[in-house]
């Protein structure tokens, strides 16, 4: 099985460099993945920034709605995931499943979106003087994550 990128919602072969996904635990290769050249980087770095003006004017509340709904995926595939895991990873299925179970639990404390961003405010922080924090996206990001945490550290990282 060929796997693709999913950029802009579609699926892309991105460059012509293959490389072969092994099972660990049996050394087969179950599946093949492909290597992203300069101009499929660059065509995932265009969409994403296409995307953040509509996401950042995206009230909190709504984000919520879309990590909850991302929640609600995660959990109606777990076994299968767990599969993937264990398989890609040579994860026992317990193991699998508690990185798993962990990486839901930080999705699901993001969906506290809305109460995580209200921001702070002082007032009399010093003479006639009144502080505030408002908290705003930044802009695209990329995650580099280990090898041996496929679910749990990306789902810190990006929700």
């Amino acid at each position: 099985m060929s796997l693709k990128h999913l950029i802009g919602g579609q699926l892309v072969d991105g460059g012509s460099r293959r490389a072969p996904v092994y099972n660990p635990s049996t050394g087969a290769v179950i599946r093949e993945v492909p290597l992203a050249d300069a101009a499929t980087l660059q065509q995932a770095v265009d969409a994403a920034q296409a995307a953040f003006p509509a996401w950042r004017n995206t009230p909190p509340a709504k984000r919520a709605q879309v990590l909850f709904r991302f929640k609600q995926l995660l959990e109606s595939h777990e076994e299968r995931l767990v599969q993937l895991i264990s398989e890609e990873h040579g994860k026992t299925l317990e193991d699998a499943a508690g990185e798993l179970r962990r990486g839901i639990e930080n999705v699901e404390y993001a969906t506290a979106a809305p109460e995580l961003l209200k921001g702070e405010y002082n007032r009399n922080a010093g003479p006639s003087i009144d502080t505030w924090s408002d908290f705003q996206p930044l802009g695209v990001v990329a995650g580099i994550t280990p090898f041996n945490f496929p679910a749990m550290v990306p789902l810190w990282m990006y929700p």
